[in-house]
């Protein structure tokens, strides 16, 4: 089998080589490492782009199309897979992609061309999960604007509201799959009652975890003292976080967004947070990355803001190789990966 990697700033070629060796065996290949040009900054703003616009909307790298040619699966993970790259790789099988989300790969073309587009699963969930956690502690408890005040020389004492224990909470999750299900296991040290909407979730499922089901969004808005969004960002759930939504929470509750911004009326947020008509909000994700220089957000004292880094660890990373080389496994031993997002139309199925 012949694969062709696109290591990435985010996870090198070489943890995808290592993961091959150690699932397929060190005789497997022959296999091919890439490196995709650009910094850190370049990579994410390009993703960025094509979570928005497709992976025609960035420049087609030279380095990818010159690599695959010969290639039978293409492993990326940021790293665009457009159509002239799929057009460069006759002998194409499968390309293996080390995240859930394809906003990078022309799923069309690749279909119609008989490739399959393989995810991985699970593969950030605790990194995501211990980051939803941390902004619920740094704005129950104002940590980081403490942490500022001490090092501009002040010792703030006194927040704009009490200190809120998670353990004493009830917190409410939008979205119960990888993430939200390591999300509960991590919470329920603390002993916080645990609810969730998903209507593709199972009662079963939900009780393993001891969560409750939520009838609906409003229940989760209304009822929760913190509210953590894990959705997956599709046509269906694109801003369906409305105003609506933020009117029915607790003035005392905090809305925190570790999953995509595109599942959230951000103005509306924005509004509520100026207002004061929440206590705060976390969030890891933005509509612009990175937030401009005069954005109002980084105004705003009540809400802690990181830089879309929250699956962003060594363990992802080695994980996500792992989980690639064993689509790859899959497909060596059997001709076909039955978790690829075509599979049916490819009668992998």
């Amino acid at each position: 089998m012949r694969v062709v990697i696109v290591g990435d700033r985010f996870i090198p070629a070489e943890f995808y080589i290592d993961a091959l060796a150690k699932v397929c065996g060190p005789d497997f290949g022959p296999v091919r490492g890439v490196d995709w040009h650009g910094t850190k900054a370049e990579q994410h703003a390009a993703q960025q782009t094509m979570e928005w616009r497709g992976p025609e909307a960035v420049a087609v790298p030279a380095e990818i199309v010159e690599a695959v040619g010969e290639a039978e699966v293409l492993a990326v993970h940021f790293a665009p897979v457009s159509r002239a790259v799929l057009l460069a790789a006759p002998a194409l099988r499968a390309v293996c992609v080390a995240r859930t989300g394809l906003e990078n790969v022309d799923v069309a073309t690749a279909t119609v061309r008989g490739v399959g587009v393989v995810p991985v699963f699970g593969r950030n969930a605790s990194a995501v999960a211990e980051l939803a956690v941390g902004l619920m502690l740094a704005e129950a408890r104002g940590i980081a604007r403490v942490d500022a005040s001490v090092k501009a020389g002040g010792w703030r004492k006194t927040l704009s509201r009490p200190g809120l224990e998670i353990g004493d909470s009830m917190v409410g999750m939008v979205g119960f799959g990888h993430v939200g299900r390591a999300f509960a296991t991590v919470l329920c040290g603390f002993g916080s009652r645990l609810i969730a909407y998903d209507p593709y979730v199972t009662d079963a499922v939900l009780a393993e975890h001891s969560v409750a089901r939520a009838d609906s969004l409003d229940m989760v808005f209304r009822e929760s003292d913190f509210v953590q969004v894990f959705a997956r960002l599709t046509a269906e759930t694109e801003r369906f976080i409305s105003a609506s939504h933020f009117a029915l929470m607790k003035p005392t509750a905090y809305f925190v967004n570790t999953a995509r911004s595109r599942l959230v009326d951000t103005g509306a947020l924005y509004d509520v947070l100026a207002a004061h008509r929440i206590a705060g909000a976390g969030l890891d994700v933005h509509d612009q990355e990175p937030l401009p220089a005069d954005s109002p957000w980084r105004r705003l004292e009540n809400v802690t803001l990181t830089t879309h880094f929250a699956g962003d660890t060594t363990t992802t990373s080695v994980r996500s190789a792992r989980l690639v080389a064993e689509a790859i496994a899959e497909l060596t031993a059997t001709g076909r990966c039955v978790s690829a997002v075509n599979a049916r139309e490819l009668g992998w199925v």
